[in-house]
């Protein structure tokens, strides 16, 4: 049964012929040089691809570079692996003449400046040494039955050697950082670390909306945390000062005790006037309602005056900050009972005004296309459901930013479908990340570009070696050169990857209101968010240079710019959504009314006396009697045609 070149891959055999083959002898078979080329082939074939793959390219041992008279420099005895998996040997002490490699050097570039090459100034070189074979022993075959029998002699051996070249002094560098591998498939480091502020954001708020989304009342527990957030709050507001803050750490600091004041007054407003009176009872401060509601409605004046973009810097705060000063003004200094859900996010430290909603939306696109645009980009995805996932979120419709509009309200539904989009693409990423994070554990296999060994680098004067440096070569490690620097942060990579990778598959779980009432406040909302869990130390470990670590090998990507045509549509497209909007609200104001008239008819109907009703009905199907002294005249014109009342055609007598 004779199998093709590349096999089917069935029964899980290979599809590909194998890399190598080695003979097989048997009795009475009979030997040909190829047979025995082969033998020889996948011998050497297996001992480079263990050199190159388990040692890597570099020094062994020994090969050191010291100064000799006369323009040349002494390589001592020692062995080398290059990126091809070739040992090569030095048995001896060898002289190298500089001065002839840097001509033929000079010789052989292009630009070539005939004259003394001595009169240049001080450059830099690199010292390599090269792998070469060479045929030697030939010797006459003996006839054969071939039509064409090789004439002469045919050497016999080959034998393995090398030689110095002299080369600029750059040179590939085949260590490995994990952080290469990361990059490539997070892409640009700055535009992922401003992804994840967007995720971290949505994080905070997350639980929040879902509870906001799914209380069935709104009475929120006010407990002893809230009475004393309550108090510290109101004493700081009122010893802070007056006029806007200066500074971003004033600016945080006020406008983290407006929001937990906000928070507290607004717990307190989820309650009926009986259960307000309650709490007062059990916590008298409470009596000072009114007095913190002034309170924050000066605090908010003065934020008001302060220039956002440089008292918050990150973009992300910023609106959060905006979203604190809008809320608190809207439903706590004036109390607003027609925004239940407005009010228990602002019980949980969690505002969203109609300005933050539309970013939150706008956000979701981004982290959307993102996600998308790494997948497709990424060299290989280990989570093979991750792309479909993504694209199967249901995001809500994106809107053009509007004005501050405190009329402008949260409805259950756009809660809800915010909510899930948010936890899912959230958790999306992570899975993402977790797997790009995960994949630098398996360094790749080095890229033999260029397979001359350094040396060491050679400093000249004219044509004369002033200094010989041999520190900075690479050197044979335990498992390659590649691995080199990797090699200190393995195990801690390791230990983390243990809680990180090859897990359960995460799965968004919206929060649900607990049993008892009592819902968490989300502290230090506006404060620097810190990176924790065992996938943020891992990201650190890799991305941050170790002393001495080389530099992740930059992406290269792409760039995709949209035509002026297409954003010009978009912005339309924009346009005529806020229209809709518009256009919408104006039908539900409309339909408001017609159903206010309807009950207004219906009232009036109720209140007519009924005598009153029935004289209007006689009055309606009366019909006067003609005179004898004038001409009867037609019937008046009536909405309600009957069939014996009908206007008196021509011919008819009277």
């Amino acid at each position: 049964m004779s199998k093709s070149d590349c096999g089917c891959g069935c029964g899980g055999a290979s599809a590909f012929p194998s890399a190598f083959v080695r003979p097989r002898f048997f009795a009475g078979q009979l030997l040909t040089e190829d047979d025995l080329s082969l033998l020889t082939d996948y011998v050497s074939g297996k001992s480079r691809l263990h050199n190159r793959m388990v040692s890597g390219p570099g020094v062994v041992c020994g090969l050191e570079v010291s100064c000799d008279p006369c323009g040349t420099v002494m390589v001592h005895p020692g062995h080398a692996l290059d990126c091809r998996g070739d040992d090569i040997v030095l048995a001896c002490k060898e002289k190298v003449d500089v001065q002839a490699l840097v001509r033929e050097l000079r010789v052989s570039s292009t630009g070539v400046r005939c004259g003394d090459p001595c009169d240049d100034e001080s450059r830099g070189y690199g010292l390599y040494v090269r792998y070469e074979e060479s045929a030697v022993d030939p010797v006459a075959p003996y006839a054969t039955e071939e039509p064409c029998p090789t004439p002469g002699c045919v050497p016999s051996r080959v034998q393995e050697g090398f030689r110095f070249v002299v080369k600029c002094d750059t040179t590939d560098d085949h260590r490995y950082n994990p952080a290469t591998k990361l990059l490539a498939s997070i892409g640009d480091r700055d535009t992922y670390e401003a992804l994840r502020l967007l995720t971290q954001r949505f994080g905070h708020y997350l639980d929040a909306m879902a509870i906001a989304g799914a209380a069935s009342d709104r009475t929120f527990t006010f407990g002893p945390e809230d009475a004393a957030r309550f108090t510290d709050s109101l004493e700081w507001l009122g010893q802070s000062g007056e006029g806007p803050p200066t500074s971003p750490d004033t600016a945080l600091q006020l406008t983290e005790h407006v929001r937990a004041l906000a928070s507290a007054i607004a717990r307190y407003d989820t309650y009926d006037s009986t259960g307000q009176g309650s709490l007062r009872t059990r916590f008298p401060v409470l009596e000072r309602v009114d007095e913190a509601r002034q309170a924050l409605g000066v605090a908010c004046d003065r934020l008001d005056g302060a220039d956002p973009a440089k008292m918050w810097p990150a973009e992300a705060h910023r609106s959060i900050a905006l979203a604190v000063v809008a809320e608190t003004r809207a439903r706590i200094v004036t109390v607003d009972a027609d925004a239940p859900i407005e009010v228990r996010l602002l019980a949980q430290g969690t505002p969203v005004g109609n300005v933050l909603a539309v970013e939150l939306r706008s956000d979701l696109v981004r982290i959307r296309e993102w996600l998308l645009g790494r997948l497709d980009r990424a060299p290989g995805v280990a989570d093979c459901r991750l792309r479909d996932d993504v694209r199967t979120v249901a995001l809500p419709q994106p809107l053009p930013t509007p004005e501050p509009d405190a009329t402008r309200r949260l409805t259950v539904t756009d809660l809800g479908l915010l909510t899930d989009a948010a936890g899912n693409l959230t958790t999306y990423v992570r899975r993402f990340v977790t797997d790009a994070a995960c994949a630098t554990l398996n360094p790749p296999c080095v890229d033999c570009t260029d397979d001359d060994v350094l040396l060491a680098h050679l400093e000249l004067d004219g044509c004369d070696v002033v200094r010989v440096c041999s520190a900075t070569r690479e050197q044979v490690l335990p498992g390659g050169s590649a691995y080199g620097e990797w090699l200190p942060k393995l195990y801690q990579l390791r230990h983390l990857a243990e809680q990180v990778c090859c897990k359960p598959i995460p799965v968004y779980t919206a929060a649900t209101p607990p049993d008892s009432g009592t819902v968490v406040y989300v502290a230090d909302l506006l404060e620097e968010w810190p990176r924790t869990g065992p996938l943020e130390q891992m990201w650190d470990l890799l991305v941050t240079p170790a002393p001495g670590e080389t530099v992740p090998k930059a992406v290269r990507e792409q760039v995709h710019t949209m035509p002026s045509e297409v954003t010009d549509s978009l912005q339309e497209l924009n346009v005529l959504r806020s229209q809709m909007g518009d256009l919408r609200a104006t039908v539900e104001a409309l339909r408001s009314q017609l159903d206010t008239a309807r009950e207004q008819v219906t009232q009036v109907r109720e209140e007519l006396p009924e005598r009153l009703g029935d004289r209007l009905s006689e009055l309606e199907t009366a019909t006067p009697e003609p005179s004898a002294e004038e001409p009867p005249k037609p019937p008046a014109r009536r909405t309600t045609r009957s069939s014996s009342t009908r206007k008196p055609r021509s011919g008819d007598s009277s």
